[in-house]
């Protein structure tokens, strides 16, 4: 009887294979700063990045700065982010992340996780998100939706807190694939492991996959 691989040599394999499969994944958020990034993470939460990419242009185009999102009319940011949905939570966050950015950082987006959590509407997602992509620092594993649900699926962890999942996933995986690890379970499930239908037969990964749901 074959020994199974260890849970580090098993995900040291899922990791190859959809690196293979995906060898251009990266963050589907446009932007061309880390304050843009910052307030496109913001805005994607109980949304889709598609939408965020839709809303970002002409917002980035308005706001230029920190100070320029923390003085912002409040209705005005509100019905130029609306269809993100939760707009209203959405823009006082942006507006009062922009205050301490502005006032506290010198109008720059820090690179230290504690500060980023500082800022309103920013959570462990965001800010890693901003810390991987942003500045390149692999200070955890961004746990989205989709990392959230294929980490279960894949058996990569048993939780279901974010926060719980991600300690998981960065005792699984070195540090320095910490970034593009989110970047490759993000790309698999939208491409191929959604969640009522995965497409299984042409999974890169389904002879590492045990999930009950398969669908073969």
């Amino acid at each position: 009887m074959a020994r199974k691989p260890s849970p580090h040599l098993r995900a040291e394999r899922i990791f190859s294979a959809l690196q293979l499969a995906y060898p251009d994944a990266k963050c589907a958020l446009n932007h061309s700063s880390p304050l843009q990034l910052l307030i496109a993470t913001i805005l994607s939460a109980q949304s889709t990045d598609k939408m965020i990419n839709t809303i970002t242009p002409a917002l980035f185009k308005k706001y230029r700065t920190a100070q320029q999102f923390a003085e912002a009319d409040t209705a005005e940011l509100e019905e130029m982010i609306h269809s993100s949905g939760f707009f209203r939570n959405k823009a006082k966050s942006i507006k009062g992340a922009c205050r301490l950015i502005a006032d506290k950082h010198r109008g720059k987006v820090p690179q230290a996780m504690e500060e980023l959590l500082e800022l309103p509407g920013v959570a462990r997602k965001t800010a890693n998100v901003v810390l991987g992509v942003a500045y390149s620092i692999p200070e955890g594993v961004a746990v989205d939706t989709h990392v959230q649900r294929l980490s279960r699926r894949l058996d990569l962890s048993k939780e279901t807190r974010p926060e719980k999942i991600e300690e998981d996933l960065m005792g699984l995986f070195p540090r320095e694939k910490w970034i593009l690890l989110s970047h490759l379970l993000i790309h698999h499930g939208r491409a191929k492991c959604a969640a009522q239908r995965p497409k299984c037969a042409e999974c890169p990964i389904e002879s590492l996959c045990h999930s009950e749901d398969k669908l073969v």
